[in-house]
């Protein structure tokens, strides 16, 4: 009925406001009309009412929301008057073979666009009003807004603080670092100066709030500006990105805290979705690992590719129900919860001969680093002896792929963990030689987020108080979200040929000191005033910083500019044969059962692997040999196991 009721309104107002403008360009031409001139409005007036009408129907005049008006709009009413002016006096051409003095025409057509146009954003402006959006005088308290950034994005802010936020929020105007855009007005707000002037406009205009809007540029320039705006103290929050905004996954009044993801090195990483969705949809797709934070996440983004089937494998039986339910409320694609420990051979077994996975993703794995040096066999029997039982399952069973989770740990490794990661990589290439089955491995960095990473840790410490521990200030990283990591995974997966290790350019490292920092400020507190950092000291098997390729790999590029494949390296075939040789006839031959049999078990495929006790020693970290020698005087793994 409102809709209605403004409809009639405007088209009563066009009625007069059309024949306004018509005798108004005689007046303002003759200063006065004559008899001659009235009679030839009279005939045409009605006529000329209609097509001025029914032209602005045609434009949409009548179904746009002018509160919201804008330059369509003012373009769209310079359509319909032009168009409605060239039908109209070409028809009084027809009727009376003269036309009206074409200062008329003119004067007549400018008339009605200065009408039309005016009564529409006069409406924008009254409605503004009436809802609050353009207070008379704005509250004392409104908090001063500073915008980054004075493109798109920044305009798209500012028009919505404007026009939702108007009575709680003042903006004092934009910083940009374009020259040609310095000392400019946008919306009517001023571009006052550069991000090297950020500190300085802060506390000259009495901002308490900075807004990031520059949702297109690359990851290292926004670093860089939310270091800057971190040291004003105030409140920093940025504007979602550009393809989240096109994507609808967000909304500008969504305008969130600046988040540790935003800070990465580099540009997120975007993969061929439709590219890689082939070897997925319509497939029987098996995941281990289901209930982890990758595991998790893959089954999230595979539903989305319509497989077949999904299995979800996990020996968690809590973490299996939170990611089946979720899955069953999002997606119609068939699940199957399997749970399952990746080490028992008859079950894994029983898994692929009745459900027959065509695709296998292997997330399943021990992963904490202090706690498998703790317990060092146990990563052994399950990054290693597991990973050959559903690898060698796929073997037997003909599955299409096989792709192994990994990570950076694993490359030169001085952990437990890497170095049972490292095996893994090693037995499946191995088997990628002798398989119909296509394996790979996909290796990346510290995924954000996920469970055991250090920005959980840091959260839940700022949380409780304080104080954030570090185990070293110079300890660096690569970081990576975990749908960044997901991705990858798929990726590879399209990728696979030849028992590739696919690693992703991860961008700059980053500093886990400044790491801490940065989440500190994030939380609206102060580093060392209102929350301490203490260094604890090196975990035994962490390294100062983590490398991506073994010293013999190097890279070769594949189709996608961001992930590159590792040259292979010389794997030891007699000694990788006979450690499946005894895997399948008394896996406890060979299975370490403590610390030295697990770095025995380690160094038969590492030789140059030794244990890293970190002990301190002047501030440097040194390496301890503790039972290696022992170990190097006696019988090496390869012929322990080739004997049997």
């Amino acid at each position: 009925m409102k809709y209605w009721k403004r409809s009639w309104f405007f088209l009563l107002f066009d009625i007069l406001a059309v024949n306004v403008a018509f005798i108004g360009a005689f007046l303002l031409r003759f200063e006065s009309v004559s008899s001659q001139q009235w009679q030839f409005y009279l005939s045409v007036f009605i006529p000329y009412t209609i097509i001025r009408i029914l032209s602005h129907y045609f434009f949409g005049i009548y179904r746009r929301a002018w509160r919201y008006a804008s330059i369509d709009e003012v373009l769209a009413i310079v359509g319909t008057v032009s168009v409605g002016s060239v039908i109209a006096f070409m028809l009084s051409f027809m009727w009376f073979g003269t036309l009206p003095p074409r200062s008329i025409i003119a004067l007549d057509w400018f008339l009605n666009i200065a009408i039309l146009g005016g009564s529409r954003f006069a409406w924008r402006l009254v409605a503004r009003h009436t809802n609050g959006h353009l207070p008379v005088t704005q509250p004392v308290d409104a908090k001063n807004v500073l915008i980054i950034g004075a493109g798109d994005g920044g305009v798209l802010v500012a028009r919505e603080l404007r026009n939702h936020y108007a009575g709680r929020v003042r903006l004092v105007g934009f910083v940009d670092d374009d020259l040609a855009k310095q000392n400019q007005r946008i919306l009517g707000f001023p571009v006052l100066g550069t991000k090297e002037q950020i500190p300085d406009l802060v506390e000259k205009y009495g901002v308490g709030e900075i807004i990031i809007s520059m949702p297109s540029v690359p990851r290292n320039v926004i670093r860089e500006i939310v270091a800057i705006t971190q040291e004003t103290g105030k409140t920093v929050k940025i504007l979602p990105g550009v393809f989240d905004l096109i994507e609808g996954n967000v909304t500008v009044n969504k305008i969130r805290e600046v988040q540790i993801e935003d800070l990465l090195g580099r540009d997120p990483v975007k993969v061929d979705i439709a590219g890689m969705s082939s070897y997925i949809t319509d497939h029987v797709v098996l995941v281990t690992g289901a209930g982890g934070s990758i595991g998790s996440e893959l089954c999230r983004q595979i539903v989305a590719l319509k497989p077949r089937t999904l299995l979800l494998l996990d020996n968690c039986e809590n973490n299996m129900y939170d990611i089946e339910m979720e899955l069953k409320t999002t997606s119609e694609v068939p699940l199957v919860a399997l749970v399952k420990d990746i080490r028992d051979r008859k079950a894994i077994e029983a898994v692929f001969a009745r459900y027959k996975p065509q695709v296998v993703f292997h997330a399943a794995a021990h992963k904490h680093v202090p706690l498998m040096e703790q317990n060092p066999e146990e990563s052994i029997k399950n990054n290693v002896f597991g990973t050959y039982q559903v690898a060698s399952a796929a073997h037997r069973h003909g599955a299409d792929r096989f792709v192994l989770v990994s990570t950076d740990k694993a490359v030169n490794p001085t952990s437990i963990m890497g170095a049972s990661k490292r095996i893994a990589e090693m037995i499946i290439q191995h088997l990628d030689t002798i398989s119909s089955t296509t394996y790979v491995a996909v290796r990346f960095g510290n995924v954000l987020g996920s469970r055991g990473s250090v920005i959980p840790l840091f959260r839940k410490q700022i949380l409780n108080g304080g104080p954030v521990t570090i185990t070293h200030e110079k300890m660096i990283r690569y970081f990576m979200t975990i749908p960044e990591a997901v991705q990858l995974i798929l990726q590879a997966g399209a990728l696979a040929s030849r028992g590739e290790i696919f690693v992703l350019d991860m961008g700059e490292p980053v500093s886990i000191m400044d790491l801490a920092t940065t989440l500190i400020r994030l939380s609206g507190l102060q580093p060392y005033v209102d929350i301490d950092i203490r260094v604890t000291g090196m975990r035994p098997g962490e390294k100062l910083f983590e490398e991506l390729l073994t010293d013999e790999e190097g890279v070769n590029a594949t189709t996608h500019q961001r992930i590159f494949v590792a040259k292979p390296s010389c794997l030891d075939t007699a000694l990788l044969e006979g450690t499946i040789k005894a895997f399948e006839q008394n896996p406890s031959l060979v299975l370490p059962t403590n610390q030295e049999t697990t770095t025995r078990f380690i160094q038969g495929f590492l030789p140059d692997f030794v244990v890293v006790t970190n002990e301190a020693d002047d501030g440097k970290d040194k390496l301890t040999r503790d039972t290696v020698d022992q170990v190097a005087a006696t019988s090496s793994l390869g012929e322990t196991v080739w004997n049997n």
